[in-house]
């Protein structure tokens, strides 16, 4: 139980301690711009006040709601099997028309539109060094892509990425992709009981990868015109529809995937993405909007991710587009916090995850006892069970029960997968179900890495 707990602890401690190496004059300055940021673009929406969001400290007179009998008020999902005009959707041919619409209206209204002048990206290797993982012998590369910005010279991007691979392998591996943190210089994760997530791939002769968003894009409203979003505007305020942090993390692992193709070590068609709480949110959204990633692998994504978002549960559309939330979505998404509402949202997060058919996606969360209900574990089982139609007319396999599991339940039958392990806000009791999970896919003619 140590380790789940260091493991549930870890996450929010990384976050406190990098956010602790700013100045309280640094933070300041974040906070007013994110402000000021924010109340722009409710100018240029034409929107003067928000409702506010509830308050995640279950003892707070605005506490999220955490009764079930309250939580569905909406009457009904938007089906991603019917097209807009109504007419029904029943071959994969249509499928292909209608999520044309699903992505249009992701775009327009919840996680922007990338620009049409994206910049090329080019890697290099910045060290090449054999190494050890535990008791593994690794190849790790350490690599930055570097975007063009020769259209606005005055913002430079560049892209982090750290790929390990077993030594004297003899042909490519298959490798998961990790949304991480990036630490405070000098600190390193203590030692965790049993072998971490990076040996139990190597254990299974496949590699990892380690990509850092906020290497292009900042985690803040203040960053939004630096980075990969304020170089492709040069420097000016988003548009109504322009991307915001989630999609350009996205953007940033379809980079990866660009580097992928071209290292010897990787097989770029067993490639999985993986990330945890805001970057679990990231992991989808690339999952998505990226079809050669081959799996993902979705850790207490929550609103904004696999939850739905309509779900009166934990936090809400309110807290998202709040100015401390806003800067990872499209300006339009702050409508819905005022004047409209989410039951006005033309998608939801089953149609996100819907968007990967037929690639398989595992949904992880904690405990609600441990992680807490901010998440919303069952509104993220809904979604992925309100999936589950697009990925049969694939002939896939959904959830194996409309039911929703309790702690340490997997559902991990078909290509859509749903495990709340008994740990907090973590991936790490998850991990080896999720190897299995991908095993089936990855090793599909029984090929022993």
């Amino acid at each position: 139980m140590r380790s789940y707990l260091f493991f549930a602890l870890t996450g929010l401690f990384v976050l406190n301690t990098a956010f602790a190496q700013f100045s309280q004059r640094t933070r300041d300055s974040i906070n007013r711009l994110n402000y000021e940021d924010h109340r722009l673009m409710m100018q240029m929406l034409g929107i003067s006040e928000l409702r506010p969001g509830p308050s995640g400290d279950p003892n707070a007179p605005n506490a999220a709601n955490r009764d079930e009998s309250k939580a569905s008020p909406y009457t009904s999902l938007p089906d991603p099997l019917i097209f807009n005009n109504g007419r029904p959707v029943t071959t994969i041919s249509q499928w292909e028309q209608r999520r044309k619409e699903i992505f249009e209206d992701f775009d327009r209204e919840v996680y922007g539109r990338l620009s049409d002048n994206m910049p090329a990206v080019e890697w290099k290797v910045i060290a090449d060094k054999d190494t050890t993982e535990g008791i593994f012998k690794v190849r790790m590369k350490t690599l930055r892509g570097i975007a063009d910005h020769s259209a606005y010279p005055g913002i430079k991007v560049e892209i982090d990425l750290t790929v390990v691979t077993p030594s004297d392998i003899k042909h490519a591996v298959p490798v998961v992709m990790e949304f991480g943190w990036r630490l405070p210089a000098g600190w390193k994760m203590p030692p965790s009981e049993g072998p971490s997530w990076q040996e139990q791939l190597l254990a299974k002769g496949w590699g990892y990868a380690i990509l850092i968003p906020v290497s292009y894009q900042a985690d803040n409203g203040a960053g939004l015109r630096s980075g990969i979003i304020g170089l492709v505007n040069k420097g000016q305020p988003r548009k109504p529809d322009d991307w915001g942090s989630l999609r350009a993390w996205a953007w940033g692992a379809q980079q990866a995937m660009d580097y992928f193709g071209t290292e010897l070590q990787v097989d770029e068609n067993r490639v999985a993405i993986a990330g945890l709480s805001r970057y679990g949110k990231a992991a989808l959204v690339a999952m998505a909007y990226e079809p050669r990633i081959a799996a993902g692998f979705i850790g207490s994504s929550g609103a904004g991710g696999a939850k739905i978002l309509r779900r009166i549960y934990g936090e809400q559309v309110e807290n998202l587009a709040s100015s401390g939330e806003y800067h990872w979505f499209a300006p339009n998404f702050i409508k819905y916090a005022g004047p409209l509402t989410p039951n006005d949202l033309p998608v939801d997060a089953h149609e996100l995850i819907a968007l990967c058919a037929p690639r398989p996606v595992f949904i992880s969360s904690g405990s609600p006892d441990v992680e807490g209900h901010w998440i919303d574990a069952k509104g993220m089982f809904i979604a992925t069970l309100h999936a589950g139609p697009v990925y049969e007319l694939y002939g896939k396999k959904g959830l194996n029960t409309s039911e929703m599991p309790g702690p340490g339940v997997s559902c991990c039958d078909g290509e859509l997968a749903f495990r709340m392990h008994t740990g907090g806000h973590t991936l790490g009791p998850n991990w080896p179900f999720f190897i299995r999970f991908a095993e089936r896919y990855f090793n599909p003619s029984g090929i022993q890495e």
